[in-house]
């Protein structure tokens, strides 16, 4: 049994309010929001973390991609948002699953 709670989410076993789905990726709200807007976008194949991706993903985080720029369009924020995906726990991931965090409402400021 997979216990990974990203897994059970696409899976329906685990709630979440979702943005979006489609056969390749899964986007929902983020149980604690660091922005107004604040979701995640994750591939249903399961991947830890960016460190795993070969070639045979690249069409899958293509379109995450492209799901990420569509959903900024429709939800009205497409001029100022920040896209962050951590890999490994040193670097802040919590859920050993690739996520995309889409965060806007807010100004970041820069990484300088």
């Amino acid at each position: 049994m997979n216990e990974c709670v990203f897994c059970k989410i696409v899976d329906g076993e685990v709630p979440s309010k979702r943005v979006y789905e489609d056969g390749l990726c899964f986007a929902f709200f983020d149980k604690s929001p660091l922005a107004p807007t604040h979701f995640l976008v994750i591939p249903k194949k399961h991947l830890a973390c960016a460190a795993d991706i070969t070639e045979a993903d690249a069409m899958t985080v293509g379109h995450i991609y492209a799901v990420i720029a569509m959903l900024s369009r429709v939800l009205g924020f497409a001029d100022n948002y920040r896209v962050v995906t951590n890999c490994g726990a040193k670097a802040g991931q919590t859920v050993q699953h690739l996520h995309f965090h889409v965060l806007a409402g807010k100004d970041f400021g820069s990484f300088n």
